[in-house]
């Protein structure tokens, strides 16, 4: 799947919708006082929802998604985990507000393999080797961390929280030196990953940061 253009797959778009669909029924059939019409005005209406979501969120893996490192066939992720992915994210009565942000945080509820660009709130975490002989780091660390809103602190960013925490700020990238002893020491930050690696560059030439993917 790595020539996939940018393009988004009929089948995808289905299996998302078939998804969302079988969530539904079973949350609206285990309870005799759940009404699909109560949140949708009736299931047309709904199934033009979950047709636009399916939609927007297939276009949006469509530019962000690396396909090549994925373990399954994306039209089957999608039917197996999507639904309840959007679930968890929005619950039940707010599915009609979807958007482009909910596109990042359902694909890191899913786990799946993101391509990294400085624009996307991504949670990065990659460490390379030091070639520079006599320095006092073995490594360099990238982490994308967050400053706390209204306190001067920062914590990490990872895989599992809320891209769009209104508690944190938004992430930018530390860049640590990794002691023999795997003690880090703070060495600046940077706005985006491309200004961190050539930080790291400049203090270490010849060192190889990964390209990194959030999985």
């Amino acid at each position: 799947m790595s020539d996939r253009s940018e393009q988004p797959d009929p089948a995808a778009v289905f299996a998302a919708a078939l998804s969302l669909w079988n969530v539904y029924q079973h949350w609206s059939s285990n309870d005799s006082s759940r009404n699909l019409s109560e949140f949708f005005n009736g299931t047309d209406e709904f199934m033009r929802v979950i047709m636009r979501i399916a939609t927007n969120f297939e276009e949006w893996a469509s530019r962000h998604v690396a396909f090549e490192n994925l373990n399954d066939r994306w039209p089957y992720l999608l039917e197996d985990r999507f639904g309840h992915a959007s679930v968890d994210v929005l619950g039940v009565e707010n599915l009609g507000e979807f958007d482009e942000r909910t596109c990042l945080r359902i694909a890191l509820r899913l786990g799946i393999p993101l391509m990294h660009s400085d624009e996307l709130r991504v949670p990065v975490d990659v460490t390379a080797v030091n070639p520079t002989p006599s320095s006092p780091f073995i490594a360099f660390r990238i982490q994308t961390v967050r400053e706390a809103v209204g306190e001067a602190l920062c914590v990490p960013y990872v895989v599992g929280d809320d891209p769009f925490d209104e508690r944190v700020g938004p992430p930018f990238y530390a860049l640590y030196g990794v002691e023999e002893d795997g003690i880090l020491e703070h060495i600046a930050d940077r706005q985006s990953y491309t200004d961190a690696v050539s930080l790291a560059v400049k203090i270490a030439p010849g060192i190889s940061f990964p390209k990194p993917l959030s999985s």
